[in-house]
């Protein structure tokens, strides 16, 4: 184990979409996982806490700040499901240079604020070097929380232990992270951006097909490998 957070006030939104276009997106080593026969394209965003080396506490100033994500779910050529990151905006700069270097991941710079009153959280996004508007999710959460059904769409689009990256030869690379089962709830939703996802290649129409909120957990982060022929 390399490091340790804590993930709130997660919000889950996710689009349908066609598995071919998704696969023409993949690397080399990774293959589409569909629900049903139906890929899917997620936009998450969320508080990260607590970050920090697995050996040092968290630091004022640097262990808080937020983090949207756009993300696919795929499996390797052994079967392992995980997580593919389109991108990844993040307004703590340290971070996103660890994230960088040491996890190979497509993190960006950006002005990012949450506000929580009355029961709403009220986040915004903006990339740096993007123009217009904000990206704005706004939202409250549920009141009763449960552990996704094994079998079920929301199990299949947030229990995912697995992140997956290529490193600068392009080779395949498997992070793991272990934490509690989330407990999810159905929250009101108010406004949801998919601005993240256009930038990625994704024109997302329509409302979320899934639109999920989960508990906080503690999550444990181990290092990166080279990801293992069959």
């Amino acid at each position: 184990m390399v490091g340790k957070q804590r993930w709130s006030e997660l919000l889950f939104t996710h689009w349908k979409i066609d598995a071919p276009t998704v696969q023409a997106t993949l690397p080399r080593g990774l293959f589409v996982d569909t629900f049903a026969g139906d890929a899917y394209i997620g936009v998450v965003p969320f508080f990260m806490q607590r970050v920090r080396p697995a050996w040092l506490p968290p630091l004022p100033w640097i262990s808080w700040f937020l983090e949207l994500n756009v993300r696919t779910y795929v499996h390797d050529e052994n079967g392992n499901p995980g997580v593919w990151f389109y991108s990844l905006d993040c307004n703590q700069p340290i971070a996103v240079a660890i994230a960088r270097h040491f996890f190979h991941l497509p993190y960006f710079h950006a002005s990012m604020s949450a506000k929580r009153q009355a029961g709403v959280i009220r986040y915004q996004c903006q990339r740096q070097g993007e123009k217009g508007a904000p990206w704005c999710y706004e939202w409250t959460p549920g009141s009763q929380s449960t552990p996704a059904e094994p079998g079920s769409l929301e199990f299949f689009l947030i229990e995912r232990y697995l992140l997956f990256s290529t490193n600068s030869k392009g080779h395949l690379m498997v992070g793991r992270v272990h934490h509690t089962p989330y407990r999810v709830h159905m929250p009101r939703v108010s406004e949801v951006s998919t601005g993240p996802a256009h930038l990625s290649g994704f024109d997302l129409t329509g409302e979320p097909l899934s639109l999920l909120a989960a508990e906080s957990v503690d999550v444990s982060i181990f290092a990166l490998e080279a990801a293992r022929a069959p």
